[in-house]
């Protein structure tokens, strides 16, 4: 099994190769890929050093399963050319989530969509992995009508820059010192919370909200529920959390909601108010699992349920989903 990581330097390749080892995947030959500027370069793997090729020579290479984490233009150029080699590849950027003729699969929600003849698969969104987790089982049951998405994401949402800028402005405040750090936000994000993931489209909702918006339709296969959403970046290393509000077309228990998402594979309840127990970004930090508590009935309208969910956004949000794929596609022999 050869297996290309693509953006194998980057915060998510990082990460990526590490729930690889991690996980045990069956890798008899790890070809790590990112830029030009990186080729010759070293990645450590399993404690041994790789050398960095080029997109070219990992097509050469004629990997089973190529990782994509290099942004949407790489992926739109490249991950075309590794499936025309007959390369699966699993992209994790937002270029082919939305494709009609790409799947975007969530392992736990839908991966028996996937097929053999599927040579380039869409990785969902962080904030969208994490909330279809939830919403799926609870779809299952009780039928949603609407949902209401509010995100408290991470700065490693957005990558090194912005955890450096973070990390600079923190010490600025400690030394009285400005550190001349780039600034990825318009805003200091220290002691502060942004309402602005990614950029704005025409219509004032930012790209991450539109996501939020679309993606769980597809990967749940339901287009009859609504949702709506709003997007923030809080000064946190480690985690998105999300508070939803859900309206189903049927009336639910609450025993039995909690019930059905512990029953859910992936998905941790701690919903323990009176013991001041509730899902945090700090406890997600380096797990691969959701987790989801404050699970409350909303006392404004009927069949309506409020809840938490947290996880970290670098491994289920991104690589640990992206792997997950690629062990269904093994373990089903569809590469």
């Amino acid at each position: 099994m050869k297996v290309a990581v693509v953006g194998s330097t980057g915060m998510v390749g990082q990460v990526m190769l590490k729930v690889l080892e991690e996980r045990n995947f069956p890798i008899t030959e790890l070809i790590p890929v990112a830029s030009e500027k990186s080729v010759g370069k070293k990645v450590k793997y399993k404690q041994e050093e790789y050398t960095i090729v080029s997109m070219n020579d990992a097509i050469a290479a004629k990997p089973d399963i190529a990782i994509f984490s290099a942004g949407g233009s790489t992926s739109l150029e490249f991950a075309p050319q590794f499936a025309e080699a007959g390369i699966t590849v699993i992209d994790n950027s937002s270029a082919w989530r939305m494709d009609p003729t790409k799947k975007l699969v969530v392992p736990e929600i839908n991966a028996n969509v996937l097929t053999a003849e599927d040579k380039i698969i869409a990785n969902p969104n962080c904030s969208t992995i994490q909330l279809v987790m939830v919403l799926g089982p609870l779809n299952k049951k009780y039928d949603l009508k609407r949902v209401v998405i509010s995100t408290y994401q991470s700065v490693t949402g957005t990558g090194k820059a912005a955890v450096d800028q973070l990390n600079s402005e923190i010490e600025s405040a400690v030394n009285k010192e400005d550190n001349n750090v780039a600034k990825v936000y318009p805003y200091q994000i220290f002691k502060n919370a942004l309402p602005h993931c990614d950029v704005f489209s025409d219509d004032d909702y930012t790209k991450e909200e539109i996501k939020l918006m679309k993606e769980p339709k597809k990967i749940l296969g339901d287009d009859t529920f609504n949702l709506t959403a709003t997007a923030v970046r809080v000064p946190v290393q480690g985690g998105h959390s999300e508070s939803v509000n859900i309206e189903f077309e049927n009336e639910f228990d609450l025993d039995e909601v909690r019930k059905i998402l512990s029953e859910t594979p992936g998905v941790v309840v701690i919903d323990d108010v009176k013991n001041n127990q509730y899902p945090m970004p700090l406890d997600s930090e380096g797990k691969d699992e959701v987790f989801v508590g404050r699970i409350r009935r909303d006392l404004s309208q009927p069949k309506t349920l409020n809840l938490w969910i947290v996880a970290d956004n670098l491994r289920k949000g991104a690589a640990t989903n992206a792997v997950q794929i690629a062990e269904y596609l093994v373990a089903n022999n569809l590469v």
